[in-house]
């Protein structure tokens, strides 16, 4: 009777009072729904109008917005109800300073208003980060939360979990659809603080939505941070290598003893079917064998094979991790200078007038109706054609996106030189009127990249969830959103180094003033294609190097 109760519990899992969580009442797609809903409404803090506020109503140059966006977004993605009333906040900030006139800077259109300053900007920059900050806590918490709700022991687990990443893109679009129509709309038509109004409402909304599932989570008993065994490994190496210890005192061979083959760090038996780990010391990386000898310098630097295994896999993944920042980079541009072009043309479809911030509308749709063809079809049948559980591989899902982002900045520059041309011809370079030429030329830009997401971004999720012990899966899904991070930071760099070098050259920087019409916007789309090529291959090198770790299906006996 005893058996068949422990055969029943979640092995390593809690539920919400602390009580070990059963199967059949803690996990499964009903608790998953509850962290797609969620997701949906705390995508509503979209930043694709942001940028047309900073220019117009805090009198920033295109080129500032555009970076102030980009900081902002990689702020925003590197207890998840906490980090919600921290949103609020912010957006409760921003919502009173864009309502009162007192603390904003004048705009006219008629004469030259300076940009925010002194106290007023202070006060814009605090919600903006403090949006960012509670944004960027549930990126990192949410999807892993989500995940640990499937049995990873069994084969209908794991394509359970790869349906969850998949709707989670979904449930991510579904938000921004939002953001991107309604709320834009309701900025452009009644003003800035009804938009930072209502997405406050519904951040904080999604606190009793969250807490409504509490009952069927499933939640990971805490095993300490993963960077403790990082470092602990690192640091075992260095003092060891140092000490200048006989070679005889160190580990390095496959043969260990009972006391150094210790159990993975997560305390729990519930993921050896997918992070088993080796019990001997594989090959590469040898330079972290070191960090196990017979008679450590002091206690705390013990280190395990399994420890050592475990700080391997996290390296073999950053290079992985890397090559996706150049494709982020690339992304940052739907919510910067391409809405900049967008308002600069013809923006009405009918008879209707269509906010340039709205355009990443396209993306989306594309990306609601793929991923549920990509999870109902295309991945079903890859699955019956290749014979494996992936149908489609992690590695091979990513490098289509980085193609996808490659031909997107060169469909982006050949767009940026006919809107320019038109300008020309129509002798508008210095007018602020509309270019006459339509804004869904810039829309096929939003097409490539916007259909990104669907294949890079759950391709990482999931790849890094599935790659990492689990000890350290949460650190591991956090990469996801710090590649995001680390791509808007990027554009911000690019964009001032850019400036600084044609600067230089030429005397005139290829992304500075306030009119759009005289930067040579296309020569950076080039330089981004031509850069977005080159990471690409030296992805294609990294990825043919990786091998997955194997899955194995738990004994029946």
């Amino acid at each position: 009777m005893e058996e068949g109760h422990h055969l029943e519990r979640w092995e390593g899992y809690v539920d919400w009072r602390n009580r070990p969580a059963l199967r059949g009442f803690h996990g499964g797609m009903l608790a998953a729904f509850f962290v797609l809903v969620v997701e949906i409404l705390e995508n509503l803090a979209n930043a694709s109008n942001l940028v047309l506020y900073l220019l117009k109503n805090m009198n920033f140059s295109p080129s500032r917005s555009a970076n102030t966006v980009t900081d902002f977004m990689g702020t925003n993605i590197s207890s998840r109800t906490s980090w919600r009333i921290l949103i609020g906040r912010g957006l409760a900030i921003l919502t009173v300073q864009a309502h009162l006139s007192s603390i904003k800077p004048l705009t006219s259109a008629s004469i030259s208003c300076g940009q925010v300053s002194g106290n007023k900007e202070v006060m814009l920059f605090v919600g903006l980060y403090l949006v960012a900050l509670g944004v960027g806590g549930i990126k990192g918490s949410l999807p892993p939360h989500g995940a640990d709700q499937f049995d990873a022991n069994t084969q209908q687990g794991r394509k359970k979990r790869s349906t969850f990443f998949n709707y989670f893109i979904f449930c991510l679009s579904c938000g921004a659809l939002v953001a991107v129509t309604l709320v834009v709309w309701i900025e452009d038509s009644k003003g800035f603080a009804w938009g930072f109004g209502i997405s406050a409402i519904t951040i904080l909304f999604s606190i009793p939505i969250f807490l409504a599932g509490s009952h069927t989570y499933k939640n990971k008993t805490p095993t300490g941070s993963p960077l403790t065994t990082i470092f602990k490994v690192l640091a075992a190496a260095l003092f060891n290598r140092c000490s200048s210890r006989s070679s005889s005192t160190l580990a390095v061979s496959t043969a260990m003893s009972p006391r150094k083959q210790i159990q993975t760090t997560d305390g729990g038996d519930n993921e050896k079917a997918t992070s088993k780990l080796p019990e001997t010391l594989t090959e590469g990386l040898e330079f972290l064998h070191i960090a196990i000898v017979e008679t450590p310098i002091h206690p705390s630097l013990d280190c395990s094979v399994t420890q050592v295994e475990e700080v391997k896999i996290v390296f073999r993944i950053l290079p992985i991790f890397a090559s996706t920042f150049m494709l982020n980079c690339c992304l940052a541009q739907l919510s910067t200078f391409s809405v900049q072009q967008a308002a600069t043309m013809n923006t009405k479809l009918g008879s209707f007038m269509i906010p340039p911030a709205s355009l990443p509308i396209f993306p989306i749709l594309i990306t609601m109706i793929l991923a549920p063809i990509y999870d109902h079809l295309i991945i079903p049948f890859a699955r019956r054609v290749t014979k494996t559980e992936m149908g489609i591989s992690h590695l091979r899902r990513i490098g289509f996106g980085l193609i996808l982002s490659i031909m997107a900045m060169a469909v982006a520059a050949m767009v940026e030189n006919k809107r320019k041309m038109i300008a020309i011809q129509a002798d508008l370079i210095d007018s602020p009127e509309a270019l006459p030429i339509t804004f869904l030329w810039v829309s096929l830009q939003y097409l490539f990249l916007g259909s990104v997401d669907l294949f890079t971004l759950a391709g990482l999720l999931e790849f890094f969830f599935s790659e990492a012990p689990a000890s350290m899966r949460s650190l591991a899904m956090a990469l996801s959103w710090a590649s995001l991070a680390m791509g808007y930071y990027l554009s911000s760099l690019l964009v001032s180094v850019v400036n600084r070098i044609t600067a230089s050259l030429s005397n005139q920087p290829w992304l500075s003033g306030r009119n759009l019409n005289h930067y040579q916007l296309d020569r950076f789309y080039w330089l981004m294609c031509v850069l977005s090529g080159l990471n690409f291959l030296q992805f294609i090198f990294w990825a043919n190097q990786y091998k997955y770790k194997p899955v194995t299906s738990p004994s029946l006996a």
